[in-house]
């Protein structure tokens, strides 16, 4: 009973923190290793293209390792006679389609035999994930995805009602190659792809980033000039929720400003070079300058029409 009280330190500010937020991004297109055999194979066509095209025709009656050995051999070599010069452009848009055509049908051939072909699907579903390209930055709104490979739970937020049927990584719109995300949340490890559902250009899809917290925010940065997001707030109440306050993002004007530039000198540049344009009618100079200045006023991000 004389011992006294101890001082619990706990450092568990972000797990403290993570809960309450999170990140909807809009897919905005697609990248598929889907494809189809090409109708037509030249027969003057490079040897290398002739052979994949006898490979997929054969491909039912041949052993699946030794067309996927030899199929991924194959693809090295058209890299190499492509740099030589001896592969044509058109001869190697002709290879890549034929290829990505036998490990689609690769892929679906193990998968009837998950436990006999455990060596190779792993490494042919890795070749076939696609790329969705997704309206944020990553540098912006999670950082630490890059900067210390912090996996965040991710999912669909709607078309629960449907398997999902395809595997993807996820790409950002800034310029930079490290825009991805490619390892996700996985049963006893990180997996390198997340089951997604086919993306349809005329309907949004969108995705659910979890667990992003308050470090998020306070660590992005502006690069690619991407600002701050628009922001929800959400609150609970005893039948249900509340949509709070709405906090709207950065405008390319705000973001202009922290590096430096004025928008009101970037439109009167403006309007003196389409002053100079002498050959452009003024309802085009008129609605040019117009755009340019709505583009400043805008959101950092993609904006729907």
């Amino acid at each position: 009973n004389e011992v006294p009280m101890p001082h619990v330190i706990s450092e568990s500010g972000r797990a403290l923190t993570a809960h309450h937020a999170l990140l909807l991004i809009n897919v905005i297109d697609l990248e598929t290793q889907i494809a189809e055999s090409p109708d037509d194979v030249p027969e003057d066509a490079h040897p290398l293209v002739l052979e994949l095209a006898a490979t997929l025709k054969e491909l039912d009656e041949r052993n699946l390792r030794e067309v996927y050995h030899d199929t991924t051999f194959a693809k090295d070599q058209m890299q190499v006679h492509f740099n030589s010069g001896t592969l044509t452009l058109r001869d190697r848009a002709h290879a890549e389609a034929l290829y990505l055509a036998i490990m689609n049908r690769l892929a679906g051939l193990a998968a009837k035999d998950e436990e006999e072909y455990e060596d190779i699907l792993p490494e042919l579903n890795a070749i076939l994930v696609d790329r969705y390209f997704c309206n944020f930055s990553l540098f912006q709104s999670l950082p630490d995805s890059w900067a210390i490979d912090q996996l965040f739970p991710i999912m669909p937020i709607h078309r629960l009602d449907e398997e999902p049927t395809r595997h993807g990584t996820l790409q950002d719109v800034t310029c930079d190659s490290d825009g991805k995300i490619d390892h996700f949340v996985g049963w006893r490890k990180p997996k390198p792809s997340l089951e997604l559902h086919t993306f349809k250009h005329d309907e949004p899809y969108i995705l659910g980033i979890f667990l992003t917290g308050a470090y998020q925010e306070i660590l992005g940065d502006l690069h690619n000039l991407f600002g701050d997001t628009n922001a929800v707030h959400i609150r609970l109440t005893k039948s249900g929720y509340e949509i709070g306050d709405l906090v709207h993002g950065d405008t390319v004007t705000e973001v202009l400003n922290y590096v430096q530039f004025n928008a009101q000198d970037l439109v009167a540049t403006f309007r003196r070079k389409i002053q100079k344009a002498k050959d452009l009618p003024r309802v085009e100079a008129n609605a040019f300058i117009a755009d340019y200045i709505a583009g400043l006023a805008g959101y950092t991000y993609l904006e729907s029409e």
